[in-house]
């Protein structure tokens, strides 16, 4: 990431270089150097510090390793002094701190941050309201809403990228302990674990591997895993980890940690990503519950699916109506020296079953042609292909045609539309799949992860500055599923589906709440709330009065603001700005 300020090109001799590519000059620095045995010569080790201003080339735009390797550079912390916009959007920053403040997330927060707690918050709220994540773009956000930092200063790009450099993993960790601290530990809860990947191409991030990725651009990803309660909808913790590890060997070190923070009573909620012997036998050990998914085309369960198959499927007594779905419950064992029994609860939807019937039909004629024009070719096929058909080769090995496995395929017709739940404790199959269905909050996670906070991937090139981003989404994903889940609530109530009721609905429709500076420099709230932004409010417990009261504090604020800033001009010649100007 550049910052949107230029600074004089340092003089090292012999350690600063200028390479042109394409229309940018970048400026790199020569941190060392490492011999090399075969051709007897040193080769010297660079980094990008900056990009060469285009009009003055004794200056450059800084990035992160600029700061690195030289520290002692001058950098402004706060924007020069600049105008704040006349026109302040309250709205959306309004509720972000009614969440805030439910969760006191300030005091717990302050606890490990300090006097940068403002700062971390209003990033928190720039991710919410301005879904991104690129930090360059923070002072556009600052410029025009309300802020939570000291005085409400206007903070550089440069400053943002200090502060995500100084973000330790201790105060992460603390943080997360804290959270969890306060959390219900005697209450039963069940807790939805997924876990999702980022791309990123950032060269010095450890956790950047190469691995299975669900949206695969050929880029190297790391992992992020988010452990949520189902229960009471709250994010609890997250884990990042190198893009080469399984989500299946990950899973005991999420269970370690739920041990760790003191849970006692919970259940897992897990998708079929997580299934393995060795994790069952994990959960088993540690008393935990577990339910998990399994398509009924699977060895494990197809047998059992085509024993009750015909038994339950129009059955009315068994018709889960939520969801228009049937169900029924077998018992049986997980693998062979299972100790236990397990509660297969199988299901049967006609939907379900039509669009399976149709995604198999077309796999099958596509292998079928495919397979009809390599007819007289040297070629071997994988074991999908060997799986729906016969392949026939002479002796040369040259490939003679194929023919269907009836059999194989008549077995997956008749098992489309079936699917499996298992879980370790006796329940019915309407609670086995509606609690698992439940675990939709954490897919939703992670959509506001990647979509509505902006955090596709993370624009970080250093490790420390990745694990700050990342640990600023979490905070940014507890506020903006709460203000998620009131809105839910508040659909419930009203029975019916607004549009205006959704998280980027409502946020863009609080926006329109603004204060408009007025005669002498004071800010005023510029018109009365309208009838849709009072249904949105009223979800929060606010209103009206609540609307004016906060535009009043945060009039208030920026008044007194203004008297300190200009006392701290006419002593200090301050370099930071209150943005009230």
């Amino acid at each position: 990431m550049y910052l949107n300020m230029t600074v004089k090109i340092p003089v090292v001799k012999g350690k600063i270089i200028t390479k042109r590519k394409g229309e940018n000059v970048y400026v790199l620095y020569q941190y060392g150097s490492e011999y090399n045995k075969d051709k007897r010569y040193s080769i010297p080790q660079r980094s990008i510090v900056g990009k060469q201003s285009a009009t003055d080339e004794t200056l450059m735009y800084p990035n992160e390793k600029f700061q690195l390797y030289f520290p002692d550079a001058e950098i402004p912390e706060v924007l020069p002094y600049a105008y704040r916009s006349c026109c302040l959007k309250i709205g959306a920053c309004i509720i972000v701190q009614k969440a805030i403040d439910e969760y006191k997330l300030w005091p717990m927060l302050q606890k490990r941050f300090g006097k940068d707690t403002g700062l971390l918050l209003d990033l928190v709220a720039y991710l919410i309201i301005d879904e991104e994540n690129a930090g360059q773009y923070y002072p556009d956000y600052a410029f025009t809403h309300p802020l939570f930092s000291d005085k409400m200063k206007i903070y550089s790009d440069s400053k943002v990228s200090r502060f995500l450099n100084s973000i330790t993993k201790d105060q992460c960790i603390n943080f997360l302990d804290d959270w969890n601290r306060n959390r219900n530990h005697k209450e039963r809860i069940y807790i939805s674990y997924d876990s999702t990947n980022k791309n990123s191409q950032a060269g010095e991030v450890d956790i950047v591997e190469f691995g299975k990725a669900k949206d695969d651009k050929g880029l190297p990803v790391f992992n992020l895993s988010i452990a949520m309660d189902k229960t009471n909808r709250v994010p609890l913790f997250y884990e990042e980890y190198s893009g080469s590890v399984t989500d299946v060997s990950e899973f005991t070190f999420m269970v370690d940690k739920v041990i760790d923070y003191g849970y006692e009573k919970i259940g897992f909620i897990l998708d079929r990503g997580y299934f393995s012997k060795e994790n069952i036998q994990y959960i088993d050990r540690n008393g935990y519950t577990f339910i998990i998914m399994c398509k009924g085309r699977k060895a494990l369960v197809s047998s059992l699916v085509l024993e009750v198959q015909g038994s339950f499927e129009t059955n009315r007594s068994d018709l889960i109506r939520a969801y228009r779905e049937y169900g029924t419950t077998v018992k049986s064992r997980l693998f062979e020296d299972d100790t236990r029994d397990r509660y297969f609860h199988i299901y049967y939807s006609p939907s379900r079953q039509a669009a399976e019937r149709e995604r198999l039909e077309q796999m099958i004629e596509k292998m079928r042609q495919f397979l009809e024009r390599r007819v007289g070719r040297d070629e071997k096929f994988g074991k999908t292909y060997q799986t729906y058909f016969h392949l026939h080769y002479d002796r040369k090995g040259i490939f003679q045609g194929a023919e269907e496995k009836s059999e194989v395929i008549e077995r997956e017709l008749k098992l489309c539309g079936y699917f499996c739940i298992i879980t370790s404790e006796k329940m019915p199959a309407a609670q086995a799949l509606i609690q698992y269905k439940g675990r939709d909050i954490s897919e939703k996670l992670f959509r506001s992860d990647k979509t509505f906070i902006g955090a596709r991937s993370e624009r970080t090139p250093s490790a420390q500055s990745t694990s700050s981003r990342i640990f600023i989404e979490f905070i940014a994903l507890i506020v903006r599923n709460r203000i998620y889940n009131l809105l839910k609530e508040q659909v419930i109530k009203m029975e019916s589906r607004y549009k205006y009721l959704t998280v980027p609905a409502a946020i863009r429709e609080l926006e329109k709440i603004e204060m408009v500076r007025r005669n002498g420099g004071i800010y005023k709230l510029d018109h009365a709330v309208t009838r849709t932004q009072k249904i949105i409010l009223s979800s929060f417990g606010l209103d009206e009065d609540s609307i004016l009261d906060s535009a009043n504090e945060i009039s208030k604020l920026l008044a007194s603001s203004k008297s300190l800033m200009n006392t701290e001009e006419s002593d200090n010649g301050a370099e930071e700005i209150d943005s009230n100007n």
